[in-house]
């Protein structure tokens, strides 16, 4: 679709093994099989690969790669930390790295504190940044500050920031006043630090060859909230104790004046969203823990939508990830969060999710958001059960072909032979969650045959996520084997493959999944087939659908009849709904009109 002559004979040059195919182009057997196997037939888009969204609207309007407690290498309690995390981090393409600062003997040190981590210097970590900062990606870093140091030592933090990182670091005149932040195209090369910040009639004066005293703020960050969390936890407050400091007035700390000029992006509490419409400027932001957040989620989607569109939001695990655990971020993206930090050393389904996210888009570290988290007039919510307006859902066929030279699980014995199946999750709004499951191809890692179809409906498949996993089956556990995440809107559709990743991320050389893509509106649907896949393709439990006991055994013999079952309890509801005289419909799906801006005319 959409190929020209010349990409064909270039196709050809590239894939063809044999001189003689290449002079006359030529494609043999072997050729095409090379073919279907490269990148222009993966299952990510190849025209997504490089940056090709507009990069010229505001940091708000985009999903921001971000990490949480960069500097440790393992536990969040007593394990060593290193500049090395960083360098790793920021060559991976993250966009926003986290700096626990305090005091040292005679240098400000980062560290997890009130724990048994490793201390390294804080003019360590801003010279692997100046070195580092850009060699992957162009777009703006964000220097998380979590400031518990003394004025002294800030003035040092502040030294080594404008010493090291130069011109690099933006610098906001104080009579700066705009009505959005600025764009990745405009901030290329540009070091963004964020942090606690005095009133600008307190930073007057600030200047390195004088005294600074500083100036009071408020002392709110994650050290104080993991011990709030915590003690809450362990009930070790009653209720009227936590309540008396919930209300008492917030810790201050001094902030040296110089170390406050620097910072472009300021830490503010969050009182509620009517109170941010109100007063917060969009350089001013917040953080929230992954309960807080799930929580604002829940109960105001549509308005923690609308704050994302203008603030930026930081999303941080909860404190009692001790183990460097991580939450899934597909929640806070639903809402369009944009710094969803996560635990980097920790590999799992969360950081896959978040690697696929940011694998497109020249793996710069930011993502467009929807246009609905875009647009001033949207109105999003994602826990309703009406259509979100200005999107249409989509229906996606998938068919499961085959799979090529799996490997082994870890810690395999030698001739062990595995029983693979592929297992496909869609993580998305709470109507977009879907967990599907083949058969299980008994003693056959070289070549197996599935060719199984799936279908489901997706509400809102723009900010969804799709991760496809092969496990070995065992009787005593099912192993890993290996996974591929994307998001959904940058799926190709026929047949492709899907390259299969490790746990830590490094591609399986030719391990992949062979599948068929589909993809259509689902108005085209008629409306009992839509409202059937609609209520029942959801991966909760459903009336009429046997749910998997993990023993492939017992499962396959239920598999064949869930269908059946499932066509029956479809029957029964239908027929209730029409003895009550009540009609399913689905709403017309109408376009909404986004408004246009032209975000660069401001000179920043």
């Amino acid at each position: 679709k959409n190929i020209s002559i010349g990409e064909c004979e270039n196709f050809i040059r590239t894939y063809e093994p044999s001189p003689e195919g290449r002079e006359e182009l030529m494609l043999s057997v072997d050729g095409f099989t090379q073919f279907l196997l490269g990148e222009e037939c993966s299952i990510l888009n190849f025209h997504h690969r490089p940056v090709f969204e507009d990069m010229s609207q505001p940091l708000s309007h985009y999903f921001i790669a971000s990490s949480h407690n960069t500097y440790l290498m393992e536990d969040q309690l007593k394990g060593p930390s290193s500049v090395e995390m960083y360098v790793r981090a920021l060559r991976k393409g993250c966009r926003c790295v986290e700096l626990d600062c305090w005091d040292g003997d005679e240098e400000p040190e980062i560290y997890h504190g009130y724990t048994l981590t490793s201390h390294i210097l804080f003019k360590d970590v801003i010279a692997a940044v100046k070195e580092h900062a850009f060699a992957t990606s162009e777009y703006p870093v964000i220097l998380s500050l979590e400031n518990h140091c003394s004025v002294p030592m800030q003035r040092k933090m502040a030294h080594y920031i404008k010493t090291i990182l130069g011109d690099d670091v933006l610098w906001i005149p104080d009579n700066v006043d705009v009505d959005f932040l600025p764009s990745p195209e405009s901030l290329k090369g540009k070091i963004l630090i964020k942090g606690k910040k005095l009133k600008p009639e307190a930073e007057a004066g600030a200047d390195d060859d004088e005294e600074d005293d500083g100036g009071d703020v408020s002392d709110e960050d994650e050290a104080a909230e993991m011990e709030k969390g915590s003690s809450s936890e362990a009930g070790q407050e009653s209720t009227l104790e936590q309540r008396k400091k919930s209300t008492a007035p917030a810790k201050k700390i001094k902030l040296a004046k110089t170390l406050s000029r620097i910072v472009t992006n300021q830490a503010v509490h969050f009182v509620s969203f009517d109170a941010s419409a109100a007063a917060v400027k969009p350089f001013q932001m917040s953080s929230f823990g992954e309960s807080k957040t799930q929580k604002l989620a829940s109960a105001y989607p549509h308005l923690f939508a609308n704050y994302n569109k203008r603030q930026l939001s930081r999303i941080y695990p909860a404190g009692s990830r001790v183990t460097s655990s991580n939450y899934n971020p597909q929640s806070a993206w639903n809402v369009g969060c944009q710094i969803v930090a996560l635990n980097y050393q920790t590999p799992g389904e969360p950081m896959d999710l978040n690697d696929g996210r940011f694998q497109i888009n020249g793996k710069s570290g930011y993502v467009l958001k929807p246009d609905v988290f875009r647009s001033e007039i949207s109105l999003v919510d994602i826990n309703s059960k009406s259509p979100i307006p200005g999107v249409v859902p989509s229906l996606f066929k998938i068919k499961v072909i085959s799979g090529q030279t799996l490997p082994k699980p870890d810690g395999s014995s030698k001739g062990e032979i595995i029983d693979p199946y592929v297992v496909i999750d869609v993580h998305g709004i709470p109507y977009d969650h879907f967990h599907e499951k083949t058969k299980t191809v008994q003693n056959n890692g070289f070549n197996p045959v599935w060719n199984e179809s799936f279908r489901f409906v997706m509400k809102f498949p723009d900010v969804a996520m799709m991760r496809f996993c092969v496990f070995d089956s065992d009787p005593l556990g099912d192993d890993f084997i290996g996974q591929f995440s994307l998001p959904m809107s940058s799926m190709a559709t026929g047949f492709r493959h899907i390259p299969l990743l490790s746990k830590t991320g490094e591609r399986f050389s030719g391990s992949t999944i062979f599948v068929h893509i589909a993809k259509e509106p689902a108005y085209s649907l008629k409306k009992n087939v839509l409202t059937r896949l609609m209520t029942f393709g959801r991966g909760h439990a459903q009336a009429g659908k046997p749910q998997r006991v993990n023993c492939n055994s017992i499962d396959e013999i239920f598999q064949g009849v869930s269908q059946d079952s499932l066509e029956s309890t479809t029957l029964r509801r239908n027929l209730e709904k029409s003895v009550g005289k009540f009609k399913v419909g689905t709403p017309r799906m109408r376009s909404t009109p986004f408004f246009s801006y032209d975000y660069n005319s401001v000179p920043w």
